[in-house]
């Protein structure tokens, strides 16, 4: 329970674990072992950031997050900037979103967001499904050669 102007915002506990058996590819290419491994982490830990929150996560690590924007599509851009921030902060040459995966907390309106983290390196995408334009966003998805997984669970946050 939230105090806000006005009222309260009562919200239940999120305790969803989400696991292997609860993805769905929904796109031509289906994500690598690794690239489930990397998802299933970076969608646990986009439970626990605020919404409108994007997760990069490569080889186990979290490398971007962007959470608490009024768009997915600025959230995305914001984790990424942070990882390529940190990259070069450790004088790494390659930004540490390329090859990595993402986790929206909730689903992709547009394919904007989606085809951001496209655009800085990403090769596979968890998220819960449910907009009514997913058809497009999967469609977005195979045209940029992008796997992606369905979970059918959010984790909207307030």
């Amino acid at each position: 329970v939230k105090p806000i102007a006005g009222g309260l915002l009562v919200q239940s506990k999120d305790n969803a674990c989400t696991t292997r058996a609860d993805l769905k590819v929904v796109t031509k290419r289906a994500p690598s072992d690794q690239e489930i491994d990397d998802m299933l982490f970076a969608f646990r830990i986009a439970k626990h950031v605020k919404s409108n929150a994007i997760v990069y996560v490569k080889d186990g690590a979290a490398v971007g997050i962007g959470a608490g924007q009024m768009s997915r599509l600025d959230s995305s851009r914001i984790a990424a900037r942070k990882a390529m921030d940190a990259a070069k902060a450790c004088d790494t040459p390659e930004p540490l979103t390329q090859g990595s995966v993402v986790a929206s907390d909730a689903f992709f309106p547009f394919a904007d967001g989606l085809l951001s983290a496209a655009e800085a390196g990403a090769t596979a995408v968890i998220q819960p499904g449910g907009s009514m334009r997913d058809d497009e966003v999967i469609a977005a998805a195979d045209e940029a050669g992008l796997a992606m997984v369905f979970t059918g669970i959010r984790h909207f946050r307030h």
